[in-house]
């Protein structure tokens, strides 16, 4: 590894909190060359002093080395449902839910979760625990900055309210990026925290076999209180759902009675 590429790792990673060397070294180092050799620059040094007193050349940074997949209330439909009938529901028996979003990727989920949440309860009332087995994701949600189709379903007085526009970028408000806390977990090796009101773990299930979906399903259902909601992705309707405890609340939502 040159050194210049070397030193630019360092740099990163105690910029942002993202690790360049865990992703394969001639690939990512390709794609970075193009972007500094695009914008002018011929060493990776100069590109991260310039980078660092440059917005546009940070954000064109962020997007090429994550390739974003998510988007904030994705389906939206159900965070409609979400809003009108499932956060009521679980706030009828408690003040202060106790909310996770497990696999929350770049943090588009947890950070509409909170948002949602908030047009019912104040945000410091809010608390929402978000993991992921992606150390890179993590460092990318905690940063909370957003291309614009990432937020293609946001209504416009919710973009207005907790976000700031930058260019074509969106940057998460720090008073919502507060009420979410980011930690690394591996959800088929560690085990789960409990007495959960609400777990949302979408279209991730798709990935694993029936065998840990299954053990996946018994964790999940261990770790809501009886009456909390598992909140699923639109390809994961859960077959059986009895045998883990769970009865249908609404489409892609269950709901855990023994």
């Amino acid at each position: 590894m040159s050194q210049d590429y070397q030193d630019f790792i360092m740099k990163v990673k105690k910029k942002t909190g993202i690790d360049l060397a865990l992703y394969k070294e001639a690939q990512m180092k390709r794609r970075l060359t193009s972007l500094y050799e695009k914008h002018g620059f011929s060493t990776f040094v100069e590109f991260f002093q310039a980078m660092t007193t440059d917005n546009s050349l940070y954000y064109a940074f962020l997007d090429r080395m994550t390739i974003n997949v998510s988007e904030f209330y994705r389906n939206k439909s159900r965070w409609d449902i979400l809003q009108a009938k499932v956060f009521p529901y679980l706030l009828e028996n408690s003040k202060r839910l106790k909310i996770w979003s497990a696999a929350c990727s770049t943090g588009e989920e947890p950070y509409s979760l909170a948002m949602v949440l908030n047009q019912l309860v104040p945000l410091n009332e809010i608390s929402i625990l978000a993991t992921d087995i992606d150390e890179n994701a993590i460092a990318r949600a905690k940063i909370g900055i957003y291309q614009e189709r990432a937020l293609n379903e946001v209504p416009e007085q919710i973009k207005e309210k907790y976000f700031i526009q930058e260019q074509n970028h969106y940057k998460v408000d720090e008073k919502l990026k507060k009420v979410v806390t980011f930690k690394k977990q591996n959800l088929l090796a560690e085990r789960f925290d409990q007495h959960f009101d609400l777990i949302v773990c979408r279209n991730v299930l798709i990935y694993f076999t029936e065998e840990a979906k299954m053990m996946l399903y018994k964790k999940f259902s261990e770790a809501l209180k009886i009456g909390g909601i598992l909140f699923v992705g639109s390809t994961e309707q859960i077959f059986d759902a009895e045998q883990y405890g769970f009865e249908s609340f609404d489409t892609f939502f269950y709901k855990k009675y023994k």
